[in-house]
């Protein structure tokens, strides 16, 4: 059984105020996690975008060129390019593979195409929530007004 045949519709106008507010809460937290999910994603995708960039600026001329060879992060070591026709390529989690500069241009294809499709999917999530937010944000004010003016019809009663 999926987790879709569960999901029962509720009329957020029969909710008392303190369920809408848990719900508006709750609305916010899943849009902060969705944004920063968006924002991840961005910085991945552009990271792929310069590394595609980067490869296909190679060729033959830049054979014996001076580079800066990265140990860590933030330590380096000189050295000189001997083969531009193939490149090492980081695919995840520690491994390494050695590829074509064509082949690697098309990885960063793939990978670029796959990540955009992704950001689109949470983007639409994203607006899905906010929507979700701001109907539950008007049903709790429109409540608690009813609730004041009631309040204030009893207090001249």
């Amino acid at each position: 059984m999926s987790g879709a045949e569960n999901v029962q519709a509720v009329d957020l106008a029969q909710l008392p105020i303190p369920q809408l507010n848990q719900l508006r809460s709750q609305f916010e937290e899943e849009e902060q996690m969705l944004t920063q999910s968006l924002a991840q994603l961005k910085g991945v995708q552009s990271r792929f975008i310069e590394s595609q960039e980067s490869v296909s600026k190679l060729n033959k001329k830049d054979v014996g060129k001076d580079v800066l060879v990265p140990l860590t992060s933030s330590m380096y070591v000189p050295g000189q390019l001997a083969d531009v026709e193939r490149v090492m390529i980081d695919i995840g989690t520690g491994y390494h593979v050695k590829m074509t500069v064509d082949e690697a241009k098309g990885y960063f294809k793939r990978i670029t195409e796959y990540i955009t499709k992704k950001m689109e999917i949470v983007q639409k999530n994203l607006i899905e929530k906010d929507k979700l937010r701001q109907v539950t944000t008007e049903i709790l004010q429109l409540k608690i007004q009813a609730q004041q003016a009631q309040a204030a019809q009893a207090q001249t009663a």
